[in-house]
């Protein structure tokens, strides 16, 4: 099928086991592609083959191995289906569930990414992420008249901005001087700095550099198009783009603006929802838009951006012998409608209109109006909203069209609202949360911390009369109703796991204060042994916690914890200090 045969293992990423009789303490070199492997996976190119349909032409670096199941779901997900039509050039993306497993981690930096990152753009640890650039141009010396080809990158990271600006530079040089194009750019991607979050980063490519920056957890939420960031006198100028991952999020909802509360909802409450587009890239574009509307919080659902009848998964997302999935399905095949007509959510969307007016909004219609042929744009749903429409928004967002106001300060108008409309949600229950941690001064140095409380959903509830969203959100409606609508969803069991486990760190973190804030040698008096040695062996458990960077704690703290750890080994018999301490 493809110059790769067969699934072997997968490459080995980041530092390479030592080699026999070498020294555990010698410096390792860096494995082939490491850096490269910060950013992305493999570089896919699939063409059309008279005989054998969509055939996976390339992968580089060559020695990254795919399953057989994973070719095949590159192969039919970088083409857009029949129905589509699409000519010239077209750029969308896809995601799909690794087949192996879960990866094993691959750099050293995995971690330290993750707890610096925003919740939304960490690595994907089960699914990779496609970006597509499409190519159908007419072409006499080719069997069916046609050169069709898509050059792939393949990633963990949500990047689309960022990967989708890298093929619009890379794919037309490739599609013109092929192989030799695609090797010097991914030598080039293995010379750039790893992805650290809360830099500005300067990545060359092509003769052309592209200036990103990775957004923290720390990064104020921008509400205004973000300014240029200093170029450093390069030459040539930067091509700098605004975000490694945000959407034009005005023009992806255009036609959905007067159903954007509701869609909220529906992707609040992790609801199933069929969205079906007249091409990949709408449909690509109107998921991950989708999925973007719950920031800060992580969208803990499944989602395919664009996702085909030949997708290895198809028939688990369309059986009817059980509820359907929690998925946010971006389609262009009007076979689905008639496959998921019993999904409660169905969102057609036609073809964009960019002129300077209002598109016509798509309608709110009953399941039953639903067609199988000929499907009319629409939302086609029985849910009914619990929060009352924003009108003040609707009113702005087309006082702007009629300016033509910019698309990006459209945008980050409709961005600001959908965060605030979600952080009024949220912080109620954080504050709830927040609660149920126990009293600093009931942690003591010698005693197991005693537990988060647990979440009453009833107590929760009667807080909302003093301490509900209403002293953040202008917004009438019955947010009671959502709230419990909302924690039988699975981004309430997400929020809460991820709460839970920052808290119960914290906890940990306090407990190894209060140690080391501790006179040790007053303990150790009257205690045996048996006791001084476990003493050692928690606290030596817990600073390595703390230096793996998953207890939040200073440096001064770890300093005193190792030397906590020194004093009571000095403390003990010789023989018991060999054991402890082997040289």
């Amino acid at each position: 099928m493809d110059a790769l045969s067969g699934a072997g293992p997968r490459r080995a990423r980041g530092l390479g086991a030592a080699g026999p009789g070498s020294s555990c303490r010698a410096a390792r070199p860096p494995a082939p592609w490491a850096r490269f492997s910060a950013w992305l996976e493999c570089v896919c190119v699939v063409t059309f083959d008279l005989e054998l349909g969509q055939a996976l032409e390339l992968v580089y670096p060559n020695d990254f191995r795919l399953t057989d199941k994973e070719k095949s779901s590159i192969c039919y997900l970088s083409f857009p289906d029949s129905h589509s039509g699409c000519l010239g050039d077209t750029q969308f993306s896809f995601r799909m569930r690794q087949c192996g497993g879960q990866r094993s981690p691959w750099h050293a930096n995995d971690r330290h990414y993750h707890s610096r990152a925003p919740v939304a753009l960490q690595r994907e640890p089960a699914h990779y992420f496609g970006y597509v650039y499409f190519r159908q141009v007419k072409d006499s010396s080719v069997k069916r008249g046609y050169f069709q080809k898509s050059l792939v990158l393949v990633s963990r990271l949500p990047f689309v901005q960022l990967f989708q600006a890298l093929l619009s530079l890379i794919a037309p040089e490739y599609f013109d001087k092929l192989a030799p194009c695609l090797e010097a750019v991914c030598s080039e991607i293995d010379q750039w700095p790893v992805p650290m979050p809360g830099q500005t980063l300067n990545l060359p490519v092509m003769g052309v550099v592209v200036q990103v920056h990775i957004p923290s957890r720390v990064d104020k939420s921008e509400s205004s198009p973000p300014k240029q960031r200093d170029q450093e006198n390069l030459l040539p100028a930067p091509m700098v783009l605004a975000s490694v991952h945000e959407l034009d999020l005005f023009r992806c909802f255009r036609p959905v603006l007067t159903h954007v509360q509701t869609l909220w909802e529906l992707m609040l409450l992790g609801e199933p929802l069929l969205v079906l587009a007249p091409s990949p890239d709408v449909s690509s574009e109107m998921v991950l838009a989708l999925t973007s509307c719950l920031q800060p919080l992580r969208f803990c659902c499944d989602f395919r951006p664009y996702f085909t009848i030949h997708d290895s998964e198809f028939k688990e997302f369309t059986t009817r012998t059980q509820a359907p999935p929690n998925v946010v399905l971006g389609v262009t095949n009007p076979f689905f409608i008639k496959t998921l007509q019993h999904w409660p959510h169905i969102l057609r969307v036609g073809e964009p209109k960019m002129s300077g007016d209002l598109p016509k909004q798509v309608k709110l219609k009953k399941p039953s109006r639903l067609k199988t042929l000929d499907t009319k744009p629409g939302l086609y749903t029985a849910y009914t909203a619990y929060l009352h429409r924003d009108k003040a928004l609707l009113k702005r967002l087309l006082k702007g069209v009629q300016k033509k106001r910019p698309s990006d300060v459209q945008s980050a108008l409709l961005r600001r609202h959908l965060l605030e409309l979600t952080q009024s949600f949220i912080i109620p229950l954080e504050h709830y949360m927040a609660s149920l941690m126990p009293l600093q001064k009931s942690i003591t140095p010698w005693k197991t911390p005693p537990q988060i409380r647990p979440f009453s959903q009833d107590d929760f509830l009667r807080s909302l009369e003093h301490a509900g969203p209403q002293l953040t959100c202008i917004l009438k409606g019955d947010w009671l109703g959502l709230y419990r609508r909302f924690f039988k969803s699975p981004h309430f069991d997400g929020w809460y796991r991820q709460r839970h486990k920052e808290m119960a760190l914290k906890l940990e973190a306090l407990h190894l204060e209060a140690i080391c804030e501790a006179n040790i040698e007053t303990w150790m008096k009257d205690k045996s042994e048996v006791e001084v040695v476990d003493l050692v062996l928690k606290l030596r458990e817990k600073l390595v916690r703390a230096q793996g960077h998953q207890l939040p704690v200073k440096e001064a703290t770890l300093q005193r914890a190792q030397l906590y750890i020194e004093t009571v080994i000095g403390s003990l018999p010789k023989d018991l200090q060999a054991v402890l301490c082997p040289p």
